[in-house]
């Protein structure tokens, strides 16, 4: 089969590859038809981001297909539509998935949009339901509301968890996309002062992907027992903490990643995932913002489009 792999000087090959080898009796083999693009393709792309030893070296960690092969007996058959989350590997013809991270289709969706569900939905559900532990009426922080993470983690946080939403953004024109999804407010990161914005309403529970200098005080803002979950550090790794308020305050400053995951708490995560939120993607009430759909091979100039910023919501490459 083909895969689009990662060579030696960091480009992209799309060329021949083994086929995948099914390892355990509840395995599900997987021919793609759409897969999306995250920004751990692009740290695995530049070598910082290693795929799990058990999964295939070239990217990917989300598809969309037909179920070519499915244990006996199992939750899915030959010929039905299902959107995985993967290890890695979804840059692929076919990839071989355990069957708990496999979910169907959601009614009325063609594979281009299922593709943009299982890694961005699955780590927001994750985050603000499991880590985050919001409840209804909390107040929810995402810092980086346009791009695909921050569009799943507005539409949950509002419509299944019934948050009040603050997104950080890169523009006003942004801050009115968000909120065209369900944020209350929105902070223009070049304009705005986001200290003083959560400081007049202090967020429960924050999903920080972006990490830097001003991590450490919209920390401070938050109330009695807050949640600050850190996903990855975009703007750096180091801040300045007043730990004072870690304990005075019951605060959790925690770090969370879903790759590292095992794959029976992936299969936890999305079940409670498809119990939450298919129903709303079946009735039209969320849906996945796509950015654009491109052929696979035109993968480099979808990282091109990430790295550069330039993308509301998801990128989805098309076999």
């Amino acid at each position: 089969m083909r895969a689009l792999t990662i060579e030696a000087d960091h480009s992209l090959k799309w060329g021949e590859v083994p086929e995948p080898e099914l390892h355990g009796e509840f395995d599900v083999l997987v021919e793609v038809r759409a897969a999306a693009v995250n920004r751990a393709d692009l740290m695995q792309r530049a070598g910082i981001y290693a795929p799990p030893p058990e999964w295939p070296l070239w990217p990917g960690l989300e598809c969309a297909g037909t179920v070519l092969r499915a244990p006996a007996g199992g939750r899915f058959k030959a010929g039905d539509r299902v959107c995985a989350l993967l290890g890695g590997g979804g840059y692929a013809e076919r990839v071989a998935v355990p069957e708990g991270m496999c979910m169907p289709v959601p009614d009325g969706f063609d594979f281009w949009q299922a593709a943009a569900l299982p890694e961005v939905y699955a780590t927001a559900y994750l985050n603000l339901s499991i880590v985050g532990e919001i409840q209804r009426g909390e107040t929810f922080f995402i810092n980086g509301g346009e791009g695909g993470l921050g569009v799943a983690c507005i539409q949950l946080a509002k419509h299944v968890f019934g948050a009040k939403v603050i997104a950080q953004v890169a523009s006003d024109a942004n801050g009115e996309f968000c909120r065209s999804l369900g944020a209350d407010i929105t902070v223009n990161r070049f304009k705005d002062d986001l200290v003083a914005t959560l400081a007049a309403n202090p967020p429960n529970v924050a999903i920080d992907p972006v990490g830097g200098p001003l991590m450490g005080k919209c920390i401070a803002t938050m109330p009695y027992r807050g949640r600050w979950i850190s996903l990855a550090s975009m703007a750096g790794p180091e801040t300045v903490l007043d730990v004072n308020q870690l304990w005075r305050k019951n605060l959790r400053v925690i770090g969370s990643t879903l790759r590292s995951r095992t794959a029976s708490e992936k299969a936890g995560i999305l079940a409670g995932l498809v119990r939450d939120a298919w129903p709303l993607f079946a009735r039209g009430e969320i849906a996945p913002v796509i950015h654009a759909r491109l052929p696979i091979q035109q993968a480099a100039e979808a990282h091109r489009i990430m790295e550069a910023g330039e993308n509301r919501g998801k990128l989805v490459l098309e076999f």
